[in-house]
């Protein structure tokens, strides 16, 4: 489960890049432990190093992967904190 309402008041109160760094990284995990959850096959070297081999992997096409409403809902409002941050895509 993300931690939203953490990040929100993290948010409030960047002042430094490493620490506006350190939250996009956070919130990058965030949403990408959805997907990885879900059984998505990432494909950057960083998911891999972050999530594993993708040995159990199902879904090649993040479009497929079979997300809950509540799911879409989380990685919408990660995506929209990390882009008020600015964080790198």
């Amino acid at each position: 489960m993300p931690r939203l309402p953490l990040i929100c008041l993290a948010l409030s109160i960047v002042g430094s890049p490493a620490l506006g760094q350190a939250l996009c990284d956070e919130m990058w995990g965030e949403r990408n432990a959805i997907y990885f959850d879900a059984g998505y096959c990432f494909k950057t070297a960083r998911a891999k190093a972050a999530f594993g081999d993708n040995a159990d992997c199902r879904y090649e096409n993040i479009a497929d992967v079979p997300l809950t409403a509540r799911q879409r809902a989380d990685i919408a409002a990660i995506q929209q904190r990390e882009r008020k941050l600015g964080c790198p895509r």
